[in-house]
């Protein structure tokens, strides 16, 4: 028996090393578990994963391996963004896109001309409208895409997906009328007579959603290609889907089982979702290539700043008597955190104001206390604007903060006018969570914000804009250098998700998940970091995008 054994052992390691692949005359770069950069410009991997980093004495150690000539381009681990919506972004890559439009009139035009270019559609939906950027700021009506379209009904996500602008018609079939009451953790905007205005605020919006026809396997197949696609050409290798549903989960898992997963997947179960518990019993759910990992739950606690759903512990500096929603109520914390803590599920809180994340904070000590899983590395997704006395309680309860820097420049705007420089202090402070020690999962929010990761390291490091503003940056005292915002697109973000072992760096044992640009943003001006394009996507060994 000892003899076959040997006599396998040898074939299987002859096998694998003629398949190894060597990328020669890189320009690489890496960082250790620890954070430290490491520099090669020799990669060698095999069955999909690292074998060694070094320099052009592996063509020595690897004599049989396949070569390919890296042209001294720059390569670097395949960027993870901690906090996405995957199936929310194939959809609006498949809807109509406002994001450029830039008043609600120009809004409701290219709506009536995407609708007439598309006369199939029962409902005419799409997303990315942002009032804060438009001439006056107000919220838009109803009667505005009435002008142009009324005899469909049309719902148009806000560009942070708290808020939906509906016209008339689409009022009229969800039966929302002068005499709906606001639900819970919700709100109708309405007119001085009384009437809806069109726009529905955070759980508000399920009144008119529930009446949209149901997405198809056709559908859900037709946004995941998109999706999948798209984040592979922004160099995007792992994401964490913030919330899911159990049709998607059940998706998922499909798609697993047929090895159909391009980019790797750590989702997370919407903690709304009527079926948590049986998912919860069912526990972990992974597969052999890392392709897929459902070990934690997305609660919501509160809206977004911009529509002023985001629940404050104060008034709205520019709303007096409006502190904001609660999308969870705080009766309902303790019973929810307890069930996703007791069953070892990582718990990942949505909490945007002050008060949304004292809560949030105040809840996980006091569930460690009673029903533990402290060490699960749970997260405050966004931890947007937090009292500056709640910073270090972070730390304290090991919880950590997933950020996104766009959400920093694409706020800057109106921040200020929604909370006051004083609470300023305690907002988008990513310097404040670095210099305590706490690990930060950085990502975009993407449909919210565009997918691109460049952008996010350019808003990390200069907190400007791509027109760089401001000059100076937004509060550049919380700017982040490259190497951190860089960590926090690998290492930090793989830890985030238990998957530091097997993601997140290009290290011995590591998938060789990896991407090469056409600049080295180590050494270029933070003012171009954004302009990176990528020529080619790596994912465990194989290519799966080339721009060429």
């Amino acid at each position: 028996m000892k003899v076959v054994g040997l006599i396998i052992a040898t074939l299987m390691s002859v096998s694998s090393y003629a398949q190894t692949t060597l990328m020669s005359n890189v320009k690489g770069y890496t960082l250790s578990n620890s954070g430290a950069m490491i520099q090669f410009s020799h990669i060698a991997f095999d069955s999909g994963k690292i074998l060694a980093i070094g320099d052009q004495s592996m063509l020595n150690q690897y004599p049989k391996a396949k070569v390919i000539e890296g042209q001294q381009k720059t390569l670097i681990p395949g960027l993870i963004d901690s906090h996405g919506h995957f199936m929310g972004l194939g959809e609006t890559l498949l809807q109509i896109d406002v994001r450029d439009d830039r008043s609600a009139l120009a809004t409701a035009k290219h709506v009536r001309e995407y609708a007439n270019e598309n006369p199939s559609l029962e409902w005419v939906t799409g997303r990315g409208w942002n009032q804060v950027l438009w001439p006056g700021k107000a919220f838009p009506t109803a009667k505005q895409l009435d002008e142009y379209i009324k005899d469909r009904p049309v719902w148009l996500s806000r560009v942070d997906g708290h808020a939906g602008w509906a016209n008339s018609r689409a009022l009229q079939i969800a039966g929302i009328t002068k005499d709906t009451l606001d639900p819970p953790g919700g709100k109708i905007l309405r007119d001085e007579q009384g009437n809806p205005s069109g726009v529905l605020i955070d759980t508000a919006q399920y009144l008119l959603e529930k009446h949209i026809p149901k997405a198809d396997n056709a559908f859900y197949q037709a946004s995941f290609n998109a999706a999948n696609s798209h984040l592979l050409s922004l160099g995007i290798t792992s994401m964490h889907d913030a919330g899911i549903n159990q049709s998607v989960y059940d998706f998922y898992q499909q798609k697993a089982k047929q090895k159909q997963l391009g980019v790797r997947i750590y989702a997370m179960l919407a903690a709304t979702d009527p079926n948590l518990a049986n998912m919860l019993k069912a526990g972990y759910i992974s597969d052999p290539d890392d392709f897929l990992s459902i070990r934690s739950v997305k609660a919501y606690g509160d809206g977004a700043l911009g529509s002023r759903g985001a629940a404050l512990l104060e008034d709205y500096s520019d709303a007096p008597n409006n502190k904001g929603l609660l999308v969870t109520q705080e009766n309902q914390l303790k019973p929810l955190f307890d069930l996703v803590l007791s069953s070892e599920f990582q718990l990942n809180f949505h909490a945007i104001g002050d008060r949304a994340n004292r809560l949030a904070l105040d809840q996980f000590a006091a569930s460690f206390n009673t029903v533990g899983g402290r060490e699960l590395r749970n997260r405050v997704e966004h931890a947007q604007v937090i009292n500056i006395q709640d910073i270090p309680r972070f730390k304290q309860l090991d919880i950590i903060p997933a950020m996104q820097p766009t959400h920093a420049t694409s706020d800057m705007n109106m921040a200020e006018d929604r909370v006051g420089k004083e609470r300023l202090r305690g907002a988008y402070a990513w310097r404040r969570f670095i210099e305590q020690g706490s690990p930060i999962a950085l990502g975009s929010d993407f449909p919210v914000e565009l997918a691109n990761p460049f952008f996010g390291l350019h808003a990390a490091v200069t907190r400007q804009d791509r027109n760089n503003q401001p000059d100076s940056g937004w509060i550049p005292s919380q700017a982040l250098t490259l190497a951190e915002a860089f960590k926090g697109f690998t290492i930090d973000a793989a830890f985030a998700a238990h998957q530091e072992q097997t993601l997140g760096g290009l290290t011995k044992g590591k998938w060789a998940d990896f991407i090469i640009i056409d600049q080295d943003i180590f050494s270029i001006p933070a003012k171009d970091i954004w302009r990176t394009q990528v020529e080619q996507t790596w994912v465990a060994g194989k290519k799966v995008f080339s721009s060429n």
